[in-house]
């Protein structure tokens, strides 16, 4: 499996890159500029990600903005909802605003920090990502 983290907080970073690497390779972007660009890498050498775990606000590009991004670019490519990127917004904010804004811009699951790796867990056995 290929995971991309987008986050820009080194301690969260660490931790998620050290949990879920037990699952396949992860890559680390630290902004959401830098997570569109590791996306778009990856298109290009049709070596797709099999999921994002994508923080709501990065500096540069906001989690909002890539999550935006990445589903347009999904309806415009014809690729079908249940083959879309499998997505785990992450946040510490405690406004419901921006969580509404990510289920309704297509994400897949919530997670709030400090986060928890039964429920992390429990998101990827949902998504049949892991059983």
């Amino acid at each position: 499996m290929r995971i991309l983290i987008a986050e820009d907080d080194r301690t969260s970073q660490m931790f998620l890159s050290r949990f879920l690497s037990e699952y396949g390779d992860v890559d680390v972007a630290t902004d959401g500029m830098e997570a569109l660009d590791f996306l778009m890498d990856a298109a290009r050498k049709k070596e797709r990600y099999d999921l994002l775990c994508l923080d709501i606000m990065m500096p540069k590009v906001s989690g909002i903005q890539v999550l935006k991004v990445i589903r347009t670019m999904e309806e415009q490519h014809g690729i079908p909802a249940e083959e879309h990127l499998p997505i785990i917004m992450m946040t510490a904010l405690t406004d419901m605003d921006y969580v509404n804004q990510a289920f309704d811009l297509g994400c897949d699951a919530y997670a709030s920090k400090p986060i928890e790796i039964e429920k992390v867990e429990e998101v990827m056995r949902s998504l049949g990502l892991i059983e």
